[in-house]
């Protein structure tokens, strides 16, 4: 498909319509999956007003604000919060925000300006910065990476509160290019040794960003072919007037949210690029774009990226309408290797294949089991698929069966797949159970462990 053609708007018809396949593939992509009611709801709706719902999410929930502000006040979270305790926070926001598409764009951005408590060492920074994403992040790239730059996490996590005349620190100048704005290849080490000089004299006072005149390096500095007495904002402007600039954050938006299969060429992503460029780095107007287009929503897209253990975990508490407690959920997610607000380094989750390794694959599973089962102390019966069937109005095995392949994977999975959820139902009834079980309890034991193993077919781990 030409580029010209990819990115032109989908059309359902005879030959490509719009089903559920369709509506699931948006909901992972625009958010962490879906509910029944999600899929149903868009499924009626048409792909119009489904992406145009995910794009500005459903009305502010101003009891949901308020109780996860009161979570992240001084007391609750003083600077002296744990990693866990924070991503536990985050989770309750992803969980139960009513614009969950904000939260996912919030930790794409969270992976490109990858900062960690690890080396901040204050909760309270990570929040602010946490914030910072949040707002800007269906907004200008422009005034986000204006912003991050004097944040104070990233100020501590990139030294550039160690940064003075005559002794520049050049972690930040280094990452700004190569990681947040540019990529390897479009600057020199020149340019960075410059570029450190203007990142001097920037401290933090009272929790915010400070600068001080006399600790910054006033003289000329030559960066990227252009000379001046450079500050911190005009090096951001310099990068971000680059062409590459909306080539490299449009092609990290395709590997989020398109695939992580065969990259793109430079031609195929540049009608992107300059749709970036001419809407002023907006990113929402790209994102809408990429959404709204037939190469969205054609095979070389579709599960076409592995899920990340955030993906993972939401999407099975999303999908079976569960309300667990986010604290064993973000100790989970450490041993999946995703622990929020501490990403292994300034480059962030390699995501994609990393994300699967015997070891991360079986936890996965495992952790399936805990929310599935109801026997976890951890999750209780606050997760429980037979529950959801009956306020479904499903009984009867087959209907289980049909519920829980509609709702995680619509339905779109091999024909041995399938038949080996028949198999368990049937082979289940010769089971061995406890004399005190009664025939409701071994129904849902079954109904239970058919969403267990529909969490474990392979296609399930694919967004």
């Amino acid at each position: 498909m030409k580029p010209d053609q990819a990115w032109q708007p989908y059309t359902p018809s005879a030959e490509n319509p719009w089903d559920l396949a369709k509506v699931g593939h948006l909901y992972r992509r625009a958010g962490f999956g879906p509910t029944m009611a999600e899929l149903e709801r868009g499924l009626a709706d048409g792909p119009e007003k489904t992406i145009q719902r995910l794009l500005t999410g459903q009305p502010a929930d101003p009891d949901f604000e308020a109780a996860s502000e009161f979570m992240a006040d001084e007391r609750s979270l003083p600077a002296g919060s744990d990693a866990t305790q924070l991503a536990a926070w985050w989770l309750a926001r992803i969980l139960h925000n009513p614009h969950p598409f904000r939260e996912k764009l919030a930790l794409f951005w969270h992976n490109h300006f990858a900062t960690s408590l690890a080396k901040v060492r204050n909760a309270r920074f990570m929040l602010g910065q946490y914030r910072l994403l949040y707002e800007h992040a269906l907004g200008d790239f422009r005034q986000l990476l204006k912003a991050i730059t004097t944040d104070p996490a990233m100020m501590i996590w990139l030294d550039t509160v160690t940064s003075r005349k005559g002794q520049p620190n050049e972690n930040y100048a280094r990452e700004l290019m190569e990681l947040f704005s540019l990529g390897i290849g479009h600057y020199t080490e020149t340019d960075i040794r410059e570029a450190a000089r203007a990142f001097t004299g920037y401290t933090i006072r009272d929790g915010v960003a400070h600068f001080d005149p006399k600790q910054h390096d006033a003289g000329e500095k030559t960066v990227l072919g252009q000379t001046g007495r450079w500050k911190a904002e005009d090096i951001v402007r310099i990068c971000l007037e680059q062409p590459a600039c909306p080539r490299f954050i449009v092609g990290k938006l395709y590997r989020a949210f398109v695939s992580e299969a065969e990259p793109p060429t430079p031609e195929f992503l540049e009608p992107l690029a300059q749709l970036y460029r001419r809407c002023g780095f907006n990113t929402a107007t790209v994102i809408e774009t990429i959404f709204r287009s037939q190469w969205f929503f054609s095979p070389a897209a579709y599960r076409q990226r592995i899920k990340s253990p955030v993906e993972f975990v939401v999407g099975i508490v999303r999908g079976l309408e569960g309300r667990v407690g986010t604290l064993p959920l973000a100790d989970a997610l450490a041993a999946l290797g995703q622990l929020l607000f501490s990403p292994p380094s300034v480059k962030g989750w390699d995501g994609g294949p990393a994300w699967l390794n015997a070891q991360t694959l079986l936890y996965r599973q495992n952790l399936a089991l805990a929310i599935t089962s109801t026997e976890d102390s951890r999750f209780g019966r606050r997760c429980d698929p037979a529950a959801l069937l009956q306020k479904h109005l499903r009984n009867g095995d087959a209907e289980a069966i049909d519920f829980f392949l509609t709702l995680f994977l619509q339905n779109d999975l091999p024909a041995e797949s399938l038949q080996k959820l028949r198999d368990y139902a049937v082979s289940s009834r010769q089971h061995r159970f406890p004399k005190y079980w009664t025939e409701s309890d071994i129904r849902e034991h079954r109904w239970r462990t058919l969403a267990y193993l529909t969490l474990t077919i392979p296609e399930f781990q694919l967004a």
